[in-house]
């Protein structure tokens, strides 16, 4: 598909993305998510997103789906433990790396769990606790859908690996058909009509996670970020359907 055809597609997407609106999540915690964002900052961030930019981009997972994810991570950690003292803001460090970590095997088989191995080894270098590490790894192997999810050694470790799966299954709403979806394909040109072909059936895996968020605050706000993307998703393969030519309704 040429460049200029995935520009418009772009374009529509997230124009459909201003109509369908901004998730609640955004609107009614917008003090969290700010101070998290805040908070994503100092070396032990900054060594963890050195080690992200120079793995280099990972189809639709790259740097901004990952420092998302850590940022909602963390803001997840504030609202469920309703303040921000000392503990909190250590667990928030904690989330901002398990979030910046997770998609760090993302090319291969198995990548949750490949994934907490390697962070692991590179988190022997951080200045953190034995429980700290193993608390980002164990998040990090659990934070994949449609898996079994490993009991956490203790509440700290829980809430860790529920805050970052619950961050980045919000992902699979508005940014799903905004960004991953065109970092995806965008590498590969994949042709119009080969996206087409598969999207409905995609759009009902995705619908699928409405109800596996883990958090209070995930199944409070997570069917929202999905139902969003799914109306962005519907909407968009109508219109690319139509511009295609190929029956209204139909897969190609």
């Amino acid at each position: 598909m040429p460049n200029e055809q995935y520009s418009r597609a772009i374009a529509l997407s997230r124009k459909i993305a201003l109509e369908v609106g901004t998730p609640r999540f955004y609107l009614e915690k917008g003090r969290e998510v700010a101070l998290s964002r805040e908070m994503l900052a100092g070396p032990l961030v900054a060594a963890a997103l050195r080690i992200i930019e120079d793995r280099g981009a990972c189809l639709g997972h790259g740097q901004t789906h990952v420092e998302k994810v850590a940022v909602d991570a963390g803001a997840l950690i504030l609202i469920e433990e309703g303040v921000a003292d000392s503990r909190v803001r250590r667990l928030v460090l904690l989330a901002h790396l398990a979030g910046l970590l997770h998609d760090i095997r993302r090319t291969e088989r198995d990548h949750a769990e490949r994934g907490a191995k390697e962070a692991g080894e590179i988190l022997r270098s951080f200045p953190l606790g034995d429980e700290e590490r193993e608390g980002i790894a164990g998040a990090i192997r659990n934070h994949e859908a449609f898996r079994p999810c490993r009991a956490a050694a203790g509440p700290p470790a829980r809430l860790l690996s529920d805050v970052l799966y619950d961050a980045d299954k919000f992902r699979w709403g508005p940014d799903n058909f905004t960004e991953t979806l065109w970092a995806m394909i965008d590498p590969r040109g994949i042709p119009l009509e080969a996206l087409l072909s598969g999207f409905l059936r995609g759009l009902e895996g995705i619908r699928k996670i409405r109800g596996s968020f883990r958090t209070e605050t995930g199944r409070r706000y997570g069917p929202d970020f999905i139902d969003r993307g799914l109306e962005i998703g519907r909407r968009l393969h109508e219109a690319l359907t139509k511009n295609s030519g190929a029956p209204a309704g139909k897969t190609l």
